[in-house]
């Protein structure tokens, strides 16, 4: 007779062997998502970047935990276009949103809506600023493009006196400096949702360290004397003492955003959602406070249109944190945070899908992005030199041409400054050549015929004043 352990013993590991199954079968959460952007941070005020001035240390920190990309770029450099470009995964040209003050479609297909069909909860926390019906005026839920929660305003830059609105048409008001204000409550979504079983997009915008630069907590502001500041070589010396002051503030606003990022990290990791969480940090454009003789954004210079880009993924993705020269631009954001939580790219979308790349493959833009004004603006009026422009820009060379042709060329390794144009120079002909052959294809591909700006305020139908903007109401 056998023994009956020869068929007990199977049994028992069999049944044992359940519940492990039971649990691999259980489907895998997709990963949250917390989203921050600053407006105006540009990718050279950290000192993760050499900026021997700014005190970052909290950003500095998450740089070494993150993929950086150190060739993002903001591909039209002002506020509202760079925002809907990031929600939609369209060019400013497409979604329309090529002007500040002007309204996204409600209808647009967009991050959140995309991520709230796939089993999101969506929440937005600060600035808004694609709405277009007013920049203190309410924005109702049918409005807010797929986000539920909700405590938003329009646009501010009074960051001690900012109001808000939240689930009604009642204006709220933040306490004391906004950035600090809202930062707790994200951190309250995110306590809120430490134990949920769906995961979240959770869309921060900050205010800072947009001018006025002066506003930033006295705390911060003591911590950078204009008469220390070191600046940049390409600042003019009729500017220096206006970009010392400016940076001074700047910085403080800066710092006070980078305390911001160390409690946010902290209750990532109190709670356990950095375990499942792409964090990401970035802004809509940067600033040349002086740069090149030049203020704000709009420009072609890297001052302006680089911006910072860093994602940092939870252990369970696989990728590993690093530097990286990929040439990811505002459109590339949507449909890349789609890619890593494993839902379709919508076909309305026009960026690329760095999945892949930050997986180990091809970069999906070849090394080479665009950059363009569609039509100059509020503080970039023809006036004062504004113009419309198209740039092709890769790590190595920044190209670019405006209406009446090439404008500027430069070697971005060995002139890092951009301190010497080589456009029309005869030693460089054969590269500019080359460049205006790739801004070419580039433009072709993305079917950018290169109007004059008023042929494309007329095709949607905009009314604008003499800065070719858009008037807005307080």
């Amino acid at each position: 007779m056998k023994s009956p352990v020869r068929f007990i013993l199977p049994l028992l590991l069999a049944i044992g062997a359940l519940p492990a199954a039971a649990e691999q079968s259980k489907p895998v959460k997709p990963p949250n998502i917390l989203f921050i952007i600053a407006d105006q941070w540009r990718a050279q005020a950290f000192g993760f970047s050499g900026d021997p001035n700014v005190k970052t240390p909290h950003l500095d920190r998450l740089e070494k935990q993150s993929v950086n990309f150190t060739q993002a770029v903001a591909g039209m450099p002002v506020c509202s276009p760079t925002r809907a470009t990031l929600l939609t995964g369209q060019r400013p040209q497409t979604h329309g949103i090529f002007l500040n003050d002007v309204p996204l479609n409600p209808n647009a297909v967009t991050l959140p809506k995309e991520l709230k069909a796939g089993g999101y909860d969506t929440g937005c926390i600060g600035k808004w600023h694609i709405d277009g019906h007013g920049r203190t005026s309410y924005i109702p839920p049918e409005r807010r493009q797929g986000f539920d929660y909700w405590k938003v305003l329009e646009c501010t830059h009074d960051y001690n006196k900012s109001p808000y609105y939240a689930d009604g048409p009642e204006k709220l008001m933040w306490d004391g400096y906004d950035a600090i204000a809202q930062t707790r409550d994200a951190q309250d979504y995110l306590k809120g949702h430490a134990k949920s079983e769906k995961p979240f997009l959770l869309w921060l915008a900050w205010g800072p360290p947009h001018n006025p630069y002066e506003t930033a907590p006295a705390k911060y502001r003591a911590m950078y004397p204009p008469d220390k500041i070191v600046l940049r070589d390409n600042v003019p010396e009729s500017d220096r003492a206006a970009a010392r002051k400016d940076l001074a503030g700047y910085y403080a606003h800066c710092a006070a955003l980078d305390d911001c990022m160390g409690e946010l990290i902290a209750t990532l990791k109190e709670t356990g959602l950095d375990q499942n969480t792409i964090l990401v940090f970035t802004s809509d454009h940067g600033d040349m406070i002086e740069s090149q003789g030049q203020k704000r954004k709009q420009r072609p210079w890297e001052e302006s249109a680089r911006v910072p880009m860093l994602f940092r993924f939870p252990s369970t993705l696989g990728i590993k944190a690093r530097r990286v020269e990929g040439t990811i631009n505002s459109e590339d954001l949507m449909p890349t945070l789609l890619g890593l939580c494993g839902k379709p790219i919508p076909k309305t979308v026009e960026g690329f899908d760095f999945t892949g790349y930050l997986r180990g493959g091809a970069d999906p833009s070849e090394g080479a992005t665009i950059i363009r004004c569609t039509t100059p603006f509020g503080e970039y009026t023809r006036a004062q030199g504004g113009r419309e422009y198209r740039e092709v820009r890769s790590a190595r060379y920044t190209y670019v041409r405006d209406l009446n042709g090439p404008w500027l060329l430069y070697d971005n390794e060995k002139d890092p400054l951009q301190l010497v144009n080589l456009v029309n120079k005869p030693a460089h002909a054969k590269l500019q050549a080359e460049q205006e052959a790739l801004l070419k294809r580039k433009l072709a591909a993305q079917h950018d015929e290169f109007l004059p700006g008023p042929d494309y305020i007329a095709k949607w139908g905009y009314k604008v004043d003499a800065t070719g903007t858009v008037r807005y109401k307080n």
